[in-house]
């Protein structure tokens, strides 16, 4: 707190310049206090319009605008709806006065002429009040700046991680084409040139046959991990048929390599969905199915697909262990912050619901 803003400032209003006077003086006494007087209610106003106060000091009776009418209207204003104000009464003032300044919205009342022990004393508690009301006003300020700041960070880093992500699926788009296209090409040439080789063997070189033979096995094998690593990094029937034959595809492939058995449920009509948002739905379901072979132990999948109102959801279920609620909040889990991370940009979510022994059931909700 600068050292402007430690210097709090008090009204005092009273249509009596000797008043006044010897208010200023009191209040002058205490530390780091500015006073400012007015001698009217209107005169009052004004100074509220321009400026904060830590308290006003304001006398109940006055000729013109009084002292419960002035103080009506600074609570009718957004600016001073909170300043609290004293009123400053003769010793003769009677309840029902005392009721009205109360319904004006005084905090307290003071007899005239005041006790300076008193006056002080409940002048500092108010400014005391204000002054840590400053401190707080300030540190929320901060606060928000420092949130806000984290915020746009959170963005950028988000915005950052879709990216890469998008230039990821692009080069391994670009990969797979090439090993498929040029590798593939060049084993099938080379496997058309082993058969003619072996073509034209002389039938007792059985040794050279048997080798050649080999060589086309091996070709034949190389070929078929070059596809599957191929669909692995990109697989066509995902830009060719759609997401519905993607999961289909991959949950067969799946069974196939881990023997655990998968129940695909497809819908007939699936809703159209853009390149970016069938990739994150298919390699969340990639990821789901490597996270079942590593940590879930299960002997059955089940997988569901179907359309919602307005988007997509995807449900994976698995008879294994279940996911702990531990696991789902751990900062170290990558994979499963991955999978959140790639539903965020379209406004998706996916909900974990485990149970000790009984499986894990996983659904991806995407918008369309």
């Amino acid at each position: 707190m600068n050292t402007m803003q430690s210097i709090a400032s008090v009204l005092a209003v009273d249509d009596d310049p000797r008043s006044l006077t010897a208010l200023s003086g009191l209040l002058g006494e205490l530390p780091a206090i500015r006073v400012v007087t007015a001698r009217s209610g209107e005169e009052a106003l004004r100074q509220v319009l321009q400026s904060d106060f830590a308290v006003i000091l304001m006398d109940a009776r006055m000729p013109g605008l009084d002292g419960f009418e002035a103080a009506r209207l600074i609570r009718e204003r957004e600016r001073s709806r909170h300043t609290p104000i004293i009123f400053l009464t003769g010793a003769y003032e009677d309840l029902s006065s005392v009721t009205r300044g109360y319904e004006a919205g005084a905090v307290d009342y003071i007899a005239k002429p005041p006790s300076p022990e008193i006056l002080k004393s409940k002048v500092a508690v108010f400014v005391e009040l204000h002054r840590k009301n400053i401190k707080l006003v300030q540190e929320i300020i901060e606060r928000k700046h420092v949130e806000e700041d984290l915020r746009r960070s959170q963005d950028r880093l988000r915005a950052l991680a879709v990216h890469l992500q998008a230039v990821r699926e692009e080069e391994w788009t670009r990969i797979s084409r090439e090993i498929h296209d040029q590798l593939g090409q060049a084993l099938t040439g080379v496997k058309m040139d082993m058969r003619w080789i072996f073509d034209r063997l002389p039938k007792e070189e059985t040794a050279l046959q048997e080798k050649a033979l080999a060589a086309c096995t091996l070709i034949d094998d190389t070929v078929e991990a070059v596809r599957e690593l191929s669909a692995r990094l990109r697989p066509e029937v995902l830009d060719q048929l759609g997401l519905a034959a993607a999961i289909d595809w991959q949950a067969g492939d799946f069974q196939r390599r881990s023997g655990i058995r998968c129940h695909v449920s497809l819908p007939a009509q699936v809703p159209p969905l853009d390149r970016e948002r069938s990739t994150a739905a298919f390699r969340i379901f990639q990821e789901l199915l490597t996270n079942i072979v590593r940590h879930a132990a299960a002997t059955r999948i089940d997988v569901a697909m179907q359309s919602a109102p307005g988007g997509l959801v995807l449900t994976v279920e698995d008879n294994g262990r279940g996911i702990e609620a531990a696991a789902l909040d751990n900062p170290d889990s990558l994979g499963l912050i991955g999978m959140r991370e790639r539903v965020l940009p379209f406004g998706g979510h996916i909900d974990f619901t485990g149970q000790r022994g009984k499986g894990t059931r996983v659904q991806v909700t995407i918008p369309v």
